[in-house]
């Protein structure tokens, strides 16, 4: 046998070891690609309606319980005399409504309550929330979250008093509000039922600085 005609076989032999390799790669992807579980699309937040310079919103993952509220807030706050009492009081409803109805939530950074707070220390806010309240909240991007969360049923102001608020920070007092609020859940999993809210009047708006 001649050197030229051994090595066109080996050349043969080869090309065909190569390209039933090819062929089998080419299988084995189509196979991994078919049996690849789906990925869950990542679920968006749709805005459906905002008070633009007040920068509250209503979206889609909102409980029927703070729509109710946020309609009354856009009502009073549209109108052409605003009452600044029943604002507090809606603030603050919506606020704790907010905080606690985990169940809407997205992940632990989504942080409820957060529109409105007074912004110097929202920062702070937000941190202290999703080290405590929301720490162990498991992410729901995907939709498929099983956890057990809380959602506020319904929720009532005890008492309002006007009441000045002084910030050491700024060595500021405040007009404001002290609020006190009861609320209940659809399933009472340990989580507060109670609080005391600080608001305080900044130009005319009107933000939650302090909860106790």
């Amino acid at each position: 046998m001649s050197k030229n005609t051994k090595g066109n076989k080996i050349g043969l032999f080869i090309g065909i070891i190569i390209a039933v390799l090819a062929v089998a790669g080419v299988i084995g992807i189509i196979y991994i690609n078919k049996n690849k579980p789906k990925e869950e699309p990542t679920k968006e937040v749709k805005i459906l309606n905002s008070i633009d310079e007040y920068g509250i919103t209503l979206s889609d993952m909102d409980s029927s319980l703070y729509k109710e509220e946020y309609e009354v807030l856009k009502k009073n706050l549209l109108s052409d005399r605003i009452n600044y009492k029943e604002y507090a009081e809606s603030i603050s409803k919506l606020f704790i409504i907010d905080l606690y109805t985990l169940s809407t939530k997205l992940n632990k950074f989504d942080v409820g309550g957060s529109e409105v707070v007074y912004p110097p220390i929202l920062e702070n806010y937000k941190v202290n929330v999703e080290d405590t309240l929301y720490k162990y909240l498991e992410d729901n991007s995907k939709g498929n979250r099983k956890q057990q969360l809380p959602k506020v049923k319904s929720i009532k102001v005890v008492s309002t008093k006007e009441e000045k608020y002084k910030i050491t920070s700024e060595d500021k007092t405040y007009d404001g509000y002290k609020i006190v609020l009861k609320w209940d859940y659809e399933k009472d999993l340990g989580y507060d039922t109670e609080a005391t809210l600080n608001i305080i009047k900044v130009d005319n708006k009107l933000y939650v600085v302090e909860k106790n």
